[in-house]
């Protein structure tokens, strides 16, 4: 009896992990403070063992299924009204806090990724006031795929948390503004899924079956990175290459070894240079690769000794290391990131104080960037740009310079998987699916701006792949446009800009689910990156009124009829345009020549006009930075750059 006892104690405890390696696995998405689509089904899914039986509570109600031969299971929930919070339980997985509302997915590269903390002197006062438990934000974590389609997305820090100053500070402004604004046109919960890389061109995010039969080099060169150790070898190599390059420039720096940051050493003999000079940043013509130093001098009173302030040194290229006084306040990577350094209470002293900037360059040329602000702000308004602080001391644009150290470029081999065809796809975008969405924004070109040719059949296949991938063809998808960048030129451009603009445009009017918010005025000449996020996240919201919601909106103007009278063009908008002197207009005839036109605006027409004889195409705004672009409805939107043939 005694064995029989102990031979039934024995079996229990090798039965007891088979027992608890039956629960229910979910996918990431799928976390308490979850956000679910309203009035449409709800896929819930996820593994378990061969042949579990799943029981889903949710409201009061149960829904059975049987996980298949190979753990896997989905139960499609009917559809919901907004509400909440409830509890969702699968088997023994409790979900707590979730709501129902409208789940919004935006993606694409940088300009998605910008976060809160890079808008938030733009907008102090609404983002230092940002709580709102209805709002939930998740964060896609990034992650590469060559090899194929995943199952599953990496753990991420920002799932599904409310929408608070802290949470948001680095989550995408554009999907924290638009959380914000259809929360506020609906007044049901909403969740904001941002799944972006900066600088990924759109092949990385298009599904290889979409690609193969059009463009299949596109696919052998994602094949040619699925050697895993190749990948891990050069990744490798890469590191230990940059390693060395620094420790080398270090040891080479003289600024380094003599100090030139600190407040004592004696910079007397250095020329003084201009900062929008570039001849201290080259050699034989030029850049310097490796280092360079500016010093500045700033003469601080009794009242401002001691304070606490901010160092708004603009934007730089590349990388740079500051000092006041000797001490780091702050260094930056690369050219991108404003430049704001806090300098804590105490560290500035009366009288003199020195500013050191240590640029680092593994290529191209240093350089101060124009139009940005530079000064030591102080008080309680120094956070903020918009406007600019009260009580600030401007830089002077001279500077004390001294070269540091000159260096060869670092060697590397390109093993960016990210900007591969079907990478991201396969690992941060097919996982997502099917979790049910209101809609998608897709804010993405300007790494295509180089060749773009192909981007409005890319952008097709783009949309089309995501809707077989959630098994939904009347998937909304609202495009952003890109924005007004670089130098403006007062000729008319070939411009790649333009012509992706073109691609954008049109792919979104010969698309029924599809619409573009037009952003062309609130685009930054020095930024490729402009910080008017809640202006984007405004349109972007306008046009989802149109798609998702079905409200009568009147978007941006469009042309709907063109006529030539002698050597004038008559051009029709659906909308009426504000009366006036358009600018950026441009006539070319048979041989494509572009020329300054003169137009003008009245109701719903614009009269073009131009020495052409026999006009035969127009465009409006067609330049990287069509400054001048004033075409605007009467509610204040922009009219997209265009081209036609007459």
């Amino acid at each position: 009896m005694k064995h029989r006892y102990l031979l039934f104690v024995l079996l229990a405890v090798l039965c007891w992990p088979l027992t608890m390696s039956s629960k229910v696995t979910l996918p990431q998405l799928f976390q308490s403070g979850m956000v679910l689509q309203r009035g449409k089904p709800i896929p819930i899914w996820g593994k378990a063992d061969a042949n579990e039986q799943i029981t889903i509570t949710f409201r009061k109600k149960k829904f059975l299924t049987t996980a298949d031969s190979n753990g896997l299971w989905r139960i499609d929930l009917p559809k919901q009204k907004a509400g909440g919070p409830y509890t969702l339980t699968i088997n023994d997985v409790v979900l707590t806090d979730v709501l129902v509302g409208d789940v919004w997915l935006c993606s694409g590269q940088s300009n998605i990724d910008v976060t809160i903390e890079r808008v938030y002197p733009q907008y102090v006062d609404e983002i230092d006031h940002f709580d709102n438990n209805n709002i939930r934000l998740f964060r896609v974590q990034n992650e590469t795929n060559t090899h194929g389609v995943q199952d599953d997305i990496r753990p991420t820090s920002i799932n599904w948390k409310p929408l608070t100053k802290q949470n948001a500070w680095l989550f995408s402004a554009v999907g924290s503004f638009l959380g914000i604004r259809m929360f506020q046109e609906t007044g049901v919960p909403q969740g904001i899924i941002v799944n972006s890389w900066g600088g990924t061109p759109i092949e990385a995010w298009i599904s290889a079956d979409s690609l193969q039969r059009d463009y299949p080099l596109l696919i052998e060169r994602t094949k040619i990175y699925q050697n895993d150790e190749y990948v891990r070898t050069q990744q490798r190599a890469n590191q230990l290459a940059d390693q060395r390059w620094n420790e080398l420039l270090d040891i080479a720096d003289p600024g380094i070894q003599q100090h030139f940051s600190s407040l004592e050493y004696d910079d007397t003999d250095w020329p003084t240079v201009n900062q929008y000079d570039t001849h201290w940043a080259a050699k034989n013509g030029r850049g310097i690769i490796g280092t360079i130093w500016l010093r500045q001098h700033i003469t601080i009173d009794k009242a401002h000794a001691g304070k606490p302030a901010r160092l708004l040194l603009g934007t730089l290229f590349d990388a740079d290391r500051t000092f006041l006084n000797g001490k780091e306040i702050g260094r930056t990577y690369y050219q991108y990131p404003p430049r704001r350094y806090d300098i804590p209470e105490g560290m500035l002293r009366e009288g003199d104080n020195v500013i050191t900037v240590r640029f680092i360059n593994k290529y191209g040329m240093a350089h101060f960037i124009k139009e940005k602000p530079y000064m030591l702000a102080f008080g309680d308004d120094r956070q903020s740009q918009n406007p600019l602080p009260q009580d600030v001391i401007l830089l002077s644009e001279q500077w004390k310079h001294h070269a540091g150290a000159e260096m060869p470029p670092c060697p590397s081999a390109d093993v960016s998987l990210q900007n591969l065809p079907t990478t991201l796809y396969n690992a941060v975008l097919y996982p997502l699916a099917p979790y049910a969405l209101s809609g998608v924004v897709w804010y993405q070109g300007e790494s295509n701006a180089g060749n773009p040719a192909p981007y409005g059949d890319y952008l097709k296949k783009l949309m089309g792949c995501w809707r077989d991938r959630w098994n939904d063809q009347q998937m909304p998808f609202v495009i952003v446009q890109l924005a007004n960048y670089m130098a403006p030129s007062e000729q008319p451009q070939n411009s790649g800009w333009a012509q992706l603009r073109e691609q954008q445009r049109l792919t979104a009017k010969n698309d029924q689910r599809a619409e573009m918010a037009c952003i062309i005025d609130l685009g930054e000449t020095v930024d490729i990156h402009p910080l008017r996020k809640k202006e984007v996240a405004e349109r972007i919201g306008l046009c989802f009124d149109r798609l998702v919601f079905g409200k009568t909106v009147a978007l941006s103007p469009e042309v709907v009829s063109s006529e030539i009278q002698g050597t004038n063009v008559v051009l029709t908008f659906n909308l009426p345009l504000q009366d006036g002197e358009l600018f950026e207009v441009e006539l070319a005839g048979s041989d494509r020549r572009f020329q300054n036109a003169t137009a003008t605006a009245s109701g719903t027409k614009v009269t073009i006009s131009s020495n052409i004889e026999h006009p035969k195409y127009v465009r409006y705004a067609w330049k990287d930075n069509p400054l001048r672009a004033n075409a605007r409805s009467l509610t204040g939107l922009p009219v997209s750059p265009f081209e036609l043939e007459l």
